[in-house]
């Protein structure tokens, strides 16, 4: 009898039902860090110039919330509260670390560009955030589901931010020439009439442009939400 329940047991930790769909959707629209609870910002506005680096990014963060919120909720019972932020900073800063060498040693021209922002991680509201909000109240599996919902959330409005300003800033794509008076694979402008007063100027590379284009999806995305209509 003992042993059927322990198999009981261990099929419902993972499983993967209405509630554990939900972790992984929800971050993704109805509750995303960056549209909705207006978290990582900075480095949505920093990392966002080109395509590639974004992903590299998102992926980074996916891979440091997701852990993080898994070791943290296997360790909630034996933190002790008085230092409960302190021991979130280590496991974080592990990750990261984990991540900047791995980047490091496989990609080390991404990592040049990148190298300040990933240590930036550690500070990132968005990590911390689930930690206190969730992890340290949760079981393990979901608060492991809750972390890659909130990291796909997150690189999701990256990847979005960064094509437009890649397209439009530099008329590329992922370092594919697609608009332009030299462009090779999509919209030659010098081929396209209405496309000749197109230039990539860079000024949507910019910061300030960036902060417009997360503005303008933030509005959009809320607009088009009813369940967000009313959040301030």
């Amino acid at each position: 009898m003992a042993e059927v329940h322990e198999i009981t047991k261990k099929e419902t930790v993972f499983s993967f039902g209405k509630e554990e769909k939900k972790l992984l959707s929800d971050p993704i629209n109805d509750n995303n860090p960056i549209t909705v609870q207006v978290l990582g910002v900075c480095s949505a506005l920093a990392v966002t110039t080109l395509v590639d680096k974004a992903i590299v990014m998102g992926l980074a963060v996916i891979f440091v919330t997701a852990l993080s919120n898994l070791f943290t909720s296997m360790l909630r019972s034996y933190i002790p509260k008085q230092v409960r932020m302190i021991v979130q900073l280590v496991i974080i800063a592990f990750l990261v670390t984990i991540v900047e060498l791995a980047l490091k040693a496989f990609n080390y021209t991404i990592w040049k560009e990148l190298s300040v922002f990933i240590g930036l991680i550690i500070t990132n509201c968005i990590v911390m955030g689930r930690l206190e909000a969730y992890a340290m109240a949760n079981s393990p599996w979901k608060s492991f589901l809750d972390g890659i919902g909130n990291g796909v959330g997150y690189s999701i409005i990256l990847v979005i931010v960064a094509a437009i300003r890649e397209v439009f800033g530099k008329g590329s794509f992922l370092g594919f020439k697609i608009i332009g008076p030299t462009a090779e694979y999509a919209l030659n402008t010098t081929e396209i009439s209405w496309l000749g007063w197109y230039t990539a100027n860079n000024l949507i590379i910019l910061s300030p442009a960036a902060m417009f284009i997360i503005a303008i999806i933030i509005w959009v995305h809320r607009a088009s939400n009813r369940k967000l209509i009313d959040i301030s």
